[in-house]
């Protein structure tokens, strides 16, 4: 089993900056993608970014310039660096990663969620 550990929400004024923080343990053989989602009330989860095992990331258009995600392969944890945050920033903050284990089997895992809120 894997479990994705998130830190670092909280509350930001407008134009504030927050880093998210997400770990993985457990049986880990290797991780593909690890993302960040997020999903504010009555709205869909949506992707916010993604840092693939390649390197290679993707950014929803209304963060691009102000987010950044970065991973360590060596500690199986990615975080999000979220600048300039604006009110349409809120909502709760998902982890996920796709994980391959010490059986070879491949799974996709969620973290619990930590909520960021943007108010001033």
């Amino acid at each position: 089993q894997v479990h994705l550990e998130e830190s670092g929400g909280g509350l930001v004024q407008p134009g504030g900056s927050l880093r998210l923080s997400c770990a993985a343990s457990g049986s880990i053989f290797s991780i593909g993608a690890m993302s960040w989602y997020r999903q504010a009330p009555g709205k869909q989860r949506e992707l916010v970014a993604a840092g693939r095992s390649g390197g290679a990331t993707t950014y929803a258009d209304s963060v691009k310039g102000r987010f950044t995600i970065s991973r360590d392969y060596a500690k199986n944890t990615v975080t999000l660096q979220m600048n300039n945050l604006n009110t349409g920033d809120t909502a709760v903050y998902y982890c996920y990663a796709i994980v391959r284990d010490g059986n070879s089997r491949t799974n996709q895992y969620w973290g619990q969620g930590t909520q960021v809120t943007v108010s001033s």
